[in-house]
């Protein structure tokens, strides 16, 4: 099924300035649940050295990024030649569908809308394949290929996706692209989350841009690394053609001195991401575990650090289930703005265990209290 989106107006949880100024809750008392932020926050080595290298903002930094990428291929397994940097992930799905100026392309739905609108600015036609809630969000590979049309110039996967926190496994991510080669596709796979994931699930595409040119490989360091200010992503791929097409599009020194040395800290602090990972990993489990438990709702099984849940519940809706969280300081995501999805479902993030509870307590006297 392919389909076009009349959009909602969006409203985004994780703006707190505006919750601030609608409830009246200082944003510094909130507890957002909304973000998919990394809870542990930066990087401790981040933290530690960053301090010891302000005179970096006294030079401009190197304009090929060479050691920054050399950092970020050892730290995502591919080559530096294949690594563009940009100024967060954002700057390179822009760069990216400007450089292959689709006249029409596909996009999984639901799914992040910053997609959409870089199409349309440049002039692209966009339409939606949707996961179907009868199968739980995950993807039928073989009747996903099946509308892959040869009218079709680009295709966007958000894996895992967001909001559902499902993921395409690698071997069928190689049917897609295989399907995608006989169409004249390119594919860009946007992997924000794929750090969160377990490693043996084998989610990450970035070992098949050795083997397909037709693949790009997007991912940046706001969630994983806890660090959206600093805008620093990049992306990774096999197609040189595609690699120029971005330079020459890219204004000059996009990444500030700070946040390429800041790059080269994170990616090597070891102790940082195995702990980010043990933590998501023992809250996914524990949470979606209790959740379960519950009548009242319907869980998602998550691959990323957030879970998609439907309120079964008639008497109340996400929209009711925000307001009264919010007032408790506990900020959930109402998923009504995702194309696809109702006023019935809510995505909430992994955050500490005690943070975790507390929303937990919070969702449980909301959803399993008597029928009004």
């Amino acid at each position: 099924m392919q389909l076009v989106l009349k959009h909602k107006d969006h409203f985004h949880g994780s703006d707190l300035e505006k919750i601030e100024e609608i409830y009246g809750i200082k944003k510094e008392k909130i507890v957002s649940f909304s973000a998919n932020i990394n809870p542990l926050g930066i990087s401790g080595k981040l933290r530690r050295s960053l301090s010891e290298q302000l005179d970096a903002i006294t030079t401009y930094p190197d304009r090929e990024y060479k050691e920054l990428r050399k950092c970020i291929a050892a730290y995502a397994g591919t080559q530096p030649e294949n690594v563009v940097v940009g100024n967060g992930s954002t700057e390179l799905i822009s760069l990216v569908i400007q450089s292959e100026q689709p006249k029409k392309a596909m996009i999984l739905g639901p799914s992040y809308s910053e997609y959409e609108r870089e199409i349309t600015l440049t002039g692209g036609h966009t339409l939606y394949y949707p996961l179907q809630e009868s199968r739980d969000f995950q993807m039928d590979v073989s009747d996903f290929c099946s509308h892959l049309t040869d009218d079709l110039d680009l295709l966007i996967l958000c894996n895992p996706n967001n909001p559902t926190s499902t993921s395409i496994c690698r071997d069928d991510m190689r049917v897609i692209l295989d399907a995608c080669l006989q169409h004249g596709i390119f594919l860009m796979v946007d992997e924000t989350y794929v750090e969160f994931t377990h490693p043996e699930a084998k989610i990450s595409s970035v070992p098949l841009t050795g083997y397909y040119s037709n693949l790009a490989v997007l991912r940046g360091t706001s969630k994983f690394f806890a660090a959206p200010g600093l805008r620093l992503g990049y992306a990774i791929t096999g197609n040189t053609d595609l690699i120029r097409s971005i330079s020459a599009r890219q204004n000059p020194w996009t990444i500030s001195s700070l946040a390429e040395i800041a790059g080269r800290l994170m990616f090597t602090d070891q102790e940082y991401i195995d702990k980010t990972r043990e933590l998501i990993n023992t809250e996914r489990e524990r949470i979606c575990r209790r959740l379960k438990e519950w009548p009242s709702v319907k869980v998602y099984d998550p691959t990323a650090n957030f879970v998609l849940v439907k309120i079964l519940r008639e008497d109340t809706d996400a929209d009711l289930l925000f307001d009264r969280c919010i007032r408790k300081g506990l900020m959930i995501r109402n998923c009504s703005t995702f194309p696809f999805l109702s006023s019935k479902f809510f995505r909430f993030c992994f955050m500490t265990p005690e943070e975790n509870d507390r929303l937990l307590e919070e969702l449980d006297s909301q959803l399993n209290r008597p029928e009004s």
